[in-house]
């Protein structure tokens, strides 16, 4: 009895997640991406990969529509890692309600045409794959750097205990659940079935990248063909972490696959990315 008490003073404590502290001008955030990819096959073949992206998130300008945000590189990045990526830095505004709209158009025209006079590449190059020492695609669309901004992006969440909460590769939505609360912020889950089709279409446009990297093109309806003949299984378990203003400041994402091949052979893959976003300035 104490305790259900206990837990009822610490959760009325809590500011509601709809009166979170507005942003203010200045704000400036450093949000990390990291991905572990672990794959494992039925012959025992395997790998894994790390991965670790960083941009820095300012709050520009407060408007009664919405918050006007600039994206950018850390500061850490060297000269030579600030000129190979001319998408940053990127102005853009968040509404209220509706899509991102980027901002700083011309700016970023201008930089990718001086990116592909550098580079000595004319404009039909622009949509290709090459490889170096990863696969690299020469994009040249300023408002490709939206979709960027959207993935690392911590402030859409309507997170409450029972919210509906959806990835996009999962087949249904699922519900957050309270994990655990109190004075310094609360602990969100959700677990989602992976749907299927959103896979096969994934792993159809990254063979059709190969293809083309390798010399032998395949279209994106004849890897979506042959990619569907596989039997593909999982789920995606969801973990939102909010400070004590409501606002999420970690996510972390498990994806497990199972794929069962026409040929009898399988492959089990786990995807771990957390989402951590980080104020450095502007308390």
């Amino acid at each position: 009895m104490l305790r259900d008490v206990l837990f009822i003073l610490a959760a009325a404590l809590l500011p509601a997640v709809g009166a979170a502290q507005q942003p203010r001008v200045g704000e400036t955030y450093e949000i990390t991406m990291v991905q572990e990819t672990s794959q494992k096959d039925s012959d025992g073949g395997g790998g894994s990969s790390h991965d670790k992206d960083t941009l820095v998130e300012k709050v520009i300008a407060v408007r009664p529509d919405g918050v006007e945000l600039e994206y950018d590189l850390p500061k850490a990045v060297t000269a030579e890692e600030r000129a190979s990526d001319w998408k940053f830095p990127a102005r853009v505004f968040k509404p209220n309600n509706g899509a991102l709209q980027l901002l700083n158009r011309d700016e970023l025209e201008a930089r990718v045409d001086r990116w592909l006079k550098d580079a000595k590449w004319p404009r039909t190059v622009c949509g290709h794959w090459i490889f170096t020492w990863n696969a690299f695609q020469i994009d040249c669309d300023p408002e490709s750097v939206i979709k960027i901004v959207q993935a690392f992006d911590l402030r859409s969440a309507d997170v409450r205990d029972g919210a509906s909460y959806k990835e996009p590769e999962a087949l249904t939505a699922g519900t957050l659940t309270t994990k655990s609360s109190g004075p310094k912020g609360a602990i969100f889950t959700a677990a989602m079935p992976i749907d299927p089709d959103a896979v096969h279409r994934a792993n159809a446009e990254s063979d059709v990248v190969v293809g083309e990297i390798m010399k032998k093109p395949v279209t994106l309806e004849a890897a979506v063909r042959e990619r569907s003949k596989e039997t593909v299984s999982g789920n995606i378990e969801v973990t939102l972490e909010t400070d004590a203003n409501g606002r999420v400041w970690r996510r972390t994402r498990v994806t497990r696959l199972e794929t069962k091949k026409p040929d009898g052979g399988s492959e089990s893959q786990t995807v771990t990315q957390t989402l951590e976003r980080k104020r450095i300035s502007g308390q």
